[in-house]
């Protein structure tokens, strides 16, 4: 859990009005040389394809169409920036995982993230998100390693809790508790969100927020 403090009712105030309020997309970059100049703090995302990335996007932002939602897994393979309220660097990574991407486009965007999350001085954190129906699958685990080799602290967060029992999710936290006692950039705590009830939303707010304006 995040520090009391961290959810006075003004602090989440504070990020509830930044979250709604203005947002604009910057770019779209396929190569490191099209990154826009470090001068925000940047949060990142990342997380399989199909696991909610975009939906979970959206509702942080209080938007339908923030994160453009695709019936094709995967086909998006850029780095997306938004500029939230000119104080924070919003990056949607591209998903991963997805079975029809060849391996030389596979291997070709894990060299672009791991050169991005090594090099990218203002990037904060970023927030790995894992299906919690299903728990950690190897594609994760490959995510995990190469923001480990990056140095780049990350924070996971499970998507689609509402859509899963209790008992079964409460399985799959103290898994991933567990492993993520292997990967030296993790952070132990663990969010639990959905975007279809809010579940987790204005925690997450907060937390981003507080991770991104304090440092």
């Amino acid at each position: 859990m995040i520090q009391d403090e961290q959810l006075s009712k003004e602090t989440v105030d504070t990020a509830r009005k930044l979250f709604v309020g203005d947002c604009t997309f910057v770019m779209g970059v396929q190569e490191l040389e099209q990154l826009p100049k470090p001068t925000l703090p940047e949060i990142a995302f990342a997380g399989r394809s199909n696991v909610g990335k975009s939906s979970l996007i959206n509702a942080l932002f209080n938007r339908k169409d923030m994160a453009r939602t695709s019936n094709t897994p995967g086909r998006t393979q850029q780095l997306n920036f938004f500029n939230l309220g000119d104080q924070i660097m919003i990056v949607d990574m591209p998903g991963y995982g997805y079975a029809k991407v060849s391996k030389k486009e596979r291997f070709a965007w894990q060299a672009v993230l791991k050169d991005y999350c090594r090099g990218r001085t203002n990037l904060q954190r970023t927030y790995l998100l894992v299906d919690g129906r299903h728990g950690v699958k190897d594609s994760d685990i490959e995510m995990m390693k190469l923001l480990d080799e990056s140095a780049a602290p990350y924070t996971v967060v499970l998507t689609k809790t509402d859509k899963v029992k209790r008992e079964e999710l409460e399985k799959h936290t103290a898994e991933i508790e567990v492993i993520l006692k292997k990967h030296a950039a993790a952070f132990p705590t663990i969010l639990k969100t959905s975007s279809e009830k809010g579940y987790g939303i204005e925690e997450l707010r907060t937390v981003i927020y507080c991770e991104a304006t304090t440092l």
